[in-house]
């Protein structure tokens, strides 16, 4: 049962943070909300959050969540004008689900420790799919004590699990890995599945065989869908996967671990966004998700790809 004498904030409603503060709710927390655009919050009143006008309006709560874009973004909610700390009291648990550099969080956290406050970083791997099916997890890191009392609660939006994986910013550094793996292993499932197509496999079955395979995995299952019916409908979009496989890089650079196929996914992915360059939309071109890069693969491939039209399984209709 949820402890009904704590409080919560939180601030982001993406694609993640709203059916992430949506599973918070009907778990019977207290939880406050506040987004840049109000109205992309206001439905979850109905779940029973109570929409704020500012971030400053959760300086009161006991834990705050936050899931935002880029690390100016989580600055400024934090130590902007109108941020949670500009009400000169914060939170006593600031807990992050956001994909930001480790030296952005670093900062962050110096910050808020000079002000008495505990940092716990906690990204996240999954989508609005999985977190729906109940198979999102998670991987913290920071102030252990502080962890322990937060657990319960990510548990709550990552049921199948949370690795704390120690103090600082290691959890940075696990999420970061986990998105280059994600941008390699996306493009190699796109070009093992144009390979087979182009000479005759229709793509639903290869992908049947692959999932039902000891290569399979939850990602390979709930991407074939995408790759199988050609629907980009955005879970992450190229511009996301282009700054966290450069986070990668750099830290393989920083401590000298040659990174040569991710470098290689990288600027496969730039061929995407200069392909953009030749839409009618670029900007929605690149709002399409990560896994639309199918089309400039196959498009380098000398094909032209059509929806197979095929009810494909995604591995997470049992949830």
């Amino acid at each position: 049962m949820p402890d009904e004498t704590q409080k919560i904030g939180w601030i982001g409603m993406g694609r993640m943070g709203f059916p992430m503060a949506e599973r918070l709710l009907k778990a019977g927390y207290d939880v406050s909300i506040w987004n840049r655009t109000r109205a992309k919050a206001e439905p979850l009143a109905k779940s029973g959050g109570r929409i704020a006008d500012k971030p400053s309006d959760l300086a009161g709560v006991d834990v705050l969540f936050t899931i935002v874009s880029t690390g100016k973004d989580l600055e400024e909610v934090y130590f902007g004008p109108n941020g949670v700390g500009a009400a000169n009291r914060l939170p006593q648990i600031l807990v992050d689900c956001s994909t930001i550099a480790v030296a952005e969080s670093a900062a962050i956290r110096k910050r808020l420790g000079e002000r008495g406050a505990q940092f716990i970083c906690c990204p996240v791997s999954g989508n609005a799919k999985v977190i729906n099916a109940g198979k999102l997890s998670a991987v913290a890191s920071g102030p252990e004590a502080a962890f322990r009392t937060v657990e319960p609660m990510v548990k709550v939006f990552a049921p199948r699990g949370v690795s704390y994986v120690g103090d600082g910013e290691l959890a940075r550094i696990c999420k970061i890995a986990h998105n280059v793996m994600l941008g390699v292993v996306i493009e190699n499932l796109i070009e093992i599945t144009l390979l087979t197509n182009k000479m005759g496999v229709p793509r639903h079955a290869f992908l049947a065989f692959l999932n039902n395979s000891v290569m399979g995995s939850m990602f390979t299952a709930y991407k074939s869908p995408a790759l199988v019916n050609l629907d980009w409908t955005t879970t992450f979009t190229p511009e996301l996967l282009r700054k966290d496989l450069d986070l990668g890089l750099e830290l393989g650079r920083e401590m000298d671990v040659p990174m040569p196929v991710t470098a290689a996914a990288r600027e496969m992915l730039q061929a995407h966004f200069g392909a953009a360059t030749l839409q009618a939309d670029p900007r929605a071109y690149l709002a399409k998700d990560f896994a639309a890069l199918m089309e400039t693969m196959a498009l380098a491939a000398g094909m032209k790809l059509t929806s197979e039209e095929k009810k494909v399984p995604t591995g997470l209709e049992s949830a």
